[in-house]
């Protein structure tokens, strides 16, 4: 067995960011920048108005009262053609472009007027309610650099940035294959030795969340022939995830299958908990990573493996959800020598730090428990118990307070 570092080690070397795709800017939210958006204008282009009232020479209000002749008025977007010279003011109103001469904007509430004179009650500084040319970028300027998954606020940079479409990393298509002859999906009829489907449910969901497209080939029936046949799907995929079919059992054939079809196989079995049967290695020219059956091993091997693989592909910087600290809010035992991914609940103490409570059933089969985490506490091989308040680090999941 190798460690869960020396795994997620060998998984990212083998895998490099997806080519680059135009896309237009309706449907970039979520996608990947495969290079910087740089601006193609200044915004604004020139100063302007921050507040309606009076463009004035904040020399002329230094004290005040102040009277000053109204030479004319500037709408947003109709400039003031004129020159503020001494003793004038022009009416001005927000998104207005500073007229020539003037350098503040009195508000029109610190004002008096009867049409043609302006009475200043306020003095003003210079730049005072006024936005300056460029004050939010230049062109040129790197606004989203590469290798960021666009929000809903990055988008609007970019339509501010007047780009109509940008160039991002194209989608992982991820193949999923799951085994069993027990497996029967959701809202199927159910025999007496059978199980609901789950893993390839949640496992799409997983890919989705993280910027790939899942393709689900359906469930293989334990024989080298059905699996064969349903594995010829993954042919066009960035990457093949499998579920179940990869432990040593008599009917766990994913191995075999794919080893007489020319699989390069990397690794097999890890020194973790849960998820010990996890596989990676080489189909061609498609990635195999071969997950356990067990639901819950299954979905934290996605977490630890299929998730970072995902990043790489869509080239990402490295895993942001890196491991975080918090207390034990109950005592653990004393680990093995496998490396332990306890399901937790996370919540704010009394002081304001952040608690992880470990669910009191670890049970691999619990997915009621998976449900409910928050995050997974790793206990390192050979970590001796630990008591309630200790530190421990853990691996966010999202959700509960983490999402506040």
């Amino acid at each position: 067995m190798i460690s869960v570092a020396e795994a997620r080690s060998r998984v990212l070397a083998a895998l490099s960011p997806l080519p680059a795709e135009l896309v237009g800017l309706t449907e970039a939210l979520g996608r990947v920048t495969a290079e910087d958006v740089t601006a193609r204008l200044t915004q604004p282009p020139v100063s302007m108005s921050a507040m309606d009232g009076y463009a004035v020479r904040c020399a002329d209000v230094a004290q005040v009262p102040a009277k000053l002749r109204r030479i004319g008025e500037a709408p947003a977007g109709n400039a003031f053609k004129g020159h503020v010279g001494p003793g004038e003011a022009v009416r001005i109103f927000t998104g207005a472009p500073m007229p020539d001469g003037a350098d503040a904007v009195v508000m029109q509430e610190d004002t008096e007027s009867d049409g043609a004179t302006v009475t200043v009650l306020r003095t003003v500084g210079r730049h005072r309610h006024v936005r300056l040319a460029g004050i939010d970028f230049r062109r040129g300027e790197v606004g989203i650099p590469a290798g960021r998954m666009l929000t809903a606020r990055d988008v609007g940079l970019a339509a501010a940035m007047n780009w109509p479409w940008l160039r991002v990393r194209r989608r992982p298509r991820v193949a999923i294959l799951a085994t069993g002859d027990e497996i029967v999906l959701p809202g199927e009829p159910l025999g007496p030795d059978q199980i609901v489907s789950s893993n390839a449910f949640a496992l799409a969901g997983l890919i989705t969340a993280c910027g790939g497209v899942p393709v689900n080939l359906g469930v293989a029936l334990d024989t080298p022939e059905s699996l064969a046949r349903l594995v010829t799907g993954a042919e066009r995929a960035d990457i093949l995830v499998t579920s179940g079919g990869a432990s040593a059992g008599e009917y766990d054939l994913v191995r075999g299958v794919l080893g007489d079809r020319g699989m390069d196989l990397d690794f097999y079995k890890i020194a973790m908990r849960p998820g010990k049967p996890l596989m990676f290695g080489r189909l061609g020219d498609v990635p195999v990573l071969g997950l356990p059956g067990n639901p819950v091993s299954s979905q934290v091997c996605a977490v630890l493996f299929l998730r970072p693989a995902l990043r790489r592909l869509l080239g990402l910087p490295a895993e942001e959800e890196t491991r975080r600290t918090a207390v034990l809010g109950r005592p653990v035992k004393q680990n093995d020598q496998r490396e332990d991914y306890l399901r937790a609940s996370l919540s704010i103490g009394p002081d304001g730090e952040l608690v992880a409570n470990p669910f009191e059933s670890q049970d691999s089969s619990l997915l009621t428990v998976l449900a409910r985490a928050d995050c997974l506490v790793v206990r390192p091989p050979f970590a001796p118990a630990a008591s309630a308040g200790d530190t421990v680090e853990f691996l966010p999941l999202g959700g509960g307070v983490l999402s506040l």
